[in-house]
């Protein structure tokens, strides 16, 4: 008889996004006409067209493709040189940071990474994360057994959860305990919130005196607009003995349907075996990389070395203003219906507070049977979520309008 991982049972109910899909579709085949106005601002994903830069590289990739003579096939698991040499020349080397090529590794998404990497991690870490959280930290940690069952709140025994409220601007205190890797994601995903570079200072300083890792997730460092706030964990010293970073070309490049992301692992970043003897990580999960995964698509990482271009760029720039201008045509609605709102600053969510007495899934199905928008309830985030929902600016600027105006017109 097959045994099965027992630890998906204790999963609570469905991952947050295709329970959110389950109450759209059950509307929508409910209400054949609001369905015709529905107005999806609920997950992150990107609305506007692929960069022409990306399309152009990509059509040539698909030529070459087409030909015996440059044709393809297996690539390095790693990534390509051409790819990993632009994300370090453009994305760490130009701003003073010490990131090698071979330091970088491609994949297909931050999403698959930011699980994945914990196999290359041994079993008795105590792991803390932000409440509320990106689900995929938590739930990742749940299937491979690091945690104990859920209580009636949704929290894991076994993990540390650091809260993250208005009072601290959504970026945990430093915890009195020692713990062994931290999940830390700024820009935030959910609340849109940014750490400071004294912040992440602090969280190097205790995660190198702990012996830590910083699992670092900076998917949405692209849409910072204040120059004063980190865009890498590696901005602050120390960061390399200390620190994975996660990057994505889904949100700043368009490429949720693409598919191409990349992890940095230095070298001089150390784990430690039972018996307290240094192991490198590099060599692990680049083991893990080369086992598991056969590497993103020669077209793919063309198309993402596009982006690296002057036009790419400029078309990049182009994207963020968007997505940007969309957040803070959202935060003033909020604000003008006199909610209380967080984020949308320097990232593409924006974080709401409940009315009073109205709970995250009220407010998600108050704004889906009235406004007929479909948003995220933060709940669905942790506890610490309830009472607020996120709306997301990946859409078009005319239904952004759109839900300002419905959102104005709520009771």
């Amino acid at each position: 008889m097959a045994l099965i991982n027992e630890n998906y049972l204790k999963l609570k109910a469905g991952y947050l996004f295709p329970e959110i899909a389950r109450r759209v579709k059950a509307f929508t085949e409910a209400n054949a006409d609001a369905a015709k106005r529905l107005i999806r601002c609920g997950i992150g994903d990107v609305t506007e067209a692929l960069p022409e830069a990306v399309r152009y590289a990509m059509h040539e990739a698909v030529d070459e493709m087409g030909d015996r003579g440059t044709f393809k096939g297996y690539g390095p698991e790693q990534g390509y040189d051409f790819l990993r040499t632009a994300i370090a020349d453009n994305d760490y080397k130009a701003r003073g940071l010490n990131i090698e090529a071979d330091e970088i590794f491609i994949s297909d998404g931050s999403k698959c990474d930011t699980g994945n990497i914990l196999d290359i991690f041994g079993a008795g870490n105590k792991i803390a994360i932000t409440d509320p959280v990106y689900p995929v930290y938590v739930d990742t940690n749940v299937m491979c057994g690091n945690t104990g069952d859920a209580n009636e709140a949704g929290a894991y025994a076994g993990l540390v959860y650091l809260k993250c409220t208005p009072e601290n601007g959504f970026v945990p205190e430093i915890p009195a305990e020692k713990v062994d890797l931290v999940y830390l994601c700024y820009p935030n995903n959910p609340t849109g919130a940014t750490a400071t570079r004294e912040q992440l200072t602090a969280w190097v300083a205790y995660a190198r005196k702990h012996g830590s890792i910083l699992l670092y997730d900076a998917a949405y460092e692209a849409f910072i607009q204040d120059p004063a706030i980190p865009r890498s964990i590696y901005e602050v010293e120390g960061a390399r003995d200390c620190a994975i970073e996660f990057r994505s070309f889904s949100k700043n490049g368009g490429f949720t349907g693409v598919r191409c992301a990349f992890i940095v692992i230095p070298k001089t970043l150390t784990g430690t075996t039972k018996d307290g003897t240094k192991q490198a990580l590099h060599p692990l999960w680049s083991r893990r990389h080369s086992t598991k995964f056969n590497g993103a698509s020669y077209i793919v990482q063309k198309g993402a070395e596009a982006l690296y271009s002057d036009e790419g760029k400029s078309q990049i720039k182009a994207l963020i203003e968007h997505y940007m201008g969309n957040a803070a045509l959202l935060v003033e609605a909020c604000q003008k219906a006199g909610l209380s709102v967080f984020g949308g600053a320097n990232a593409p969510y924006v974080w709401v507070g409940c009315p009073n007495g109205v709970t995250s899934w009220q407010m998600f199905d108050k704004m889906l049977n009235e406004a007929n928008v479909v948003i995220t309830p933060g709940s669905g985030f942790g506890s610490a979520g309830e009472g607020y929902f996120r709306i997301s600016a990946f859409n078009s600027r005319a239904n952004v309008e759109e839900v300002c105006r419905r959102i104005a017109a709520l009771n």
